[in-house]
């Protein structure tokens, strides 16, 4: 009952969140939760980003399914360390204790215990880091990622721009985001951003604010 009343309220307040409820009652509505973690070409082989990392359920599950390597980017030193540690021994999963972004920066971090975001106000913080998304990949000579999930609590609006301007986006074989909707020009943000990934991607599917999945497309033979 309370969290019906928090929802009608929302609602109430801001309208404009009617879409990411109404997405959300499809998503559950078509059981995508399974789908979205079936992946016909990851293998052993493959090379998977976790930015977003949390506590490593995706990543180890993934891991467990695919037997891909992994490269997981938490910013908050807690989850960092604690991820580090599930994984300590496993070669084919590397922790990164920082987010990637379009400039080297510091950012406040709500330390809640629960998903953290540099976009929502809390009582307790801590300060993650921010490393530029050109001079990691400069760094790190990673050609190709086959898949990368990105769930960062509004930093996609960052990220995501900053992956195109590096040239970054048309080595991302499969890439699932889920965007945030804090306010109203949210809608707007995703749709522009949508529109970039566009010209090297096609979207397999999209539930708006809750998971939407994009594939690199094929050069055309001819």
């Amino acid at each position: 009952m309370r969290r019906f009343l928090s929802r009608w309220l929302r609602k109430r307040r801001e309208p404009w969140s009617e879409v990411f409820y109404t997405a959300f009652k499809r998503w559950r509505a078509d059981r995508m939760e399974p789908v979205r973690m079936q992946f016909s070409n990851i293998g052993p082989t493959s090379v998977v980003f976790d930015i977003g990392g949390f506590q490593g359920d995706w990543a180890a599950d993934i891991h467990d399914r695919y037997g891909a390597h992994l490269h997981i980017f938490e910013p908050h030193p807690a989850f960092a360390k604690e991820i580090r540690s599930r994984f300590q021994g496993n070669p084919d999963i590397t922790t990164h204790d920082f987010a990637l972004g379009p400039a080297e920066a510091n950012i406040t971090l709500p330390d809640d215990g629960n998903a953290s975001s540099s976009f929502r106000a809390a009582t307790r913080t801590v300060t993650g880091r921010v490393e530029p998304v050109a001079r990691f990949f400069a760094k790190t000579a990673i050609n190709r990622i086959d898949l990368m999930k990105i769930n960062i609590e509004g930093g996609e609006y960052d990220l995501l721009p900053a992956l195109n301007e590096a040239g970054i986006l048309p080595r991302i074989g499969i890439l699932q985001v889920q965007f945030h909707l804090f306010a109203a020009s949210d809608i707007a943000r995703r749709d522009a951003i949508r529109s970039v990934l566009a010209k090297t991607h096609s979207c397999d599917w999209s539930y708006d604010f809750v998971w939407e999945q994009w594939s690199l497309r094929r050069p055309d033979p001819s």
